[in-house]
């Protein structure tokens, strides 16, 4: 049996941000480095790293 397994990081190739999915909230939240968000550039329309790399079908 496949499933889908969503990623859990992105990060951003213009501005570095990086977010992580948080399950509780339901949505991606921006990553945390010693305990300051790491939001990047405010007005950035954030690229996301996508590559064919990545692959969200997992086989048995």
């Amino acid at each position: 049996m496949e499933s889908i397994s969503p990623p859990d990081e992105r990060r951003c190739e213009r501005c570095g941000r990086v977010e992580h999915w948080e399950d509780t909230a339901g949505t991606w939240v921006a990553a945390e480095v010693d305990g300051t968000p790491q939001r990047g550039e405010a007005h950035c329309v954030h690229e996301w790293d996508i590559t064919a790399a990545y692959n969200p079908i997992e086989g048995e």
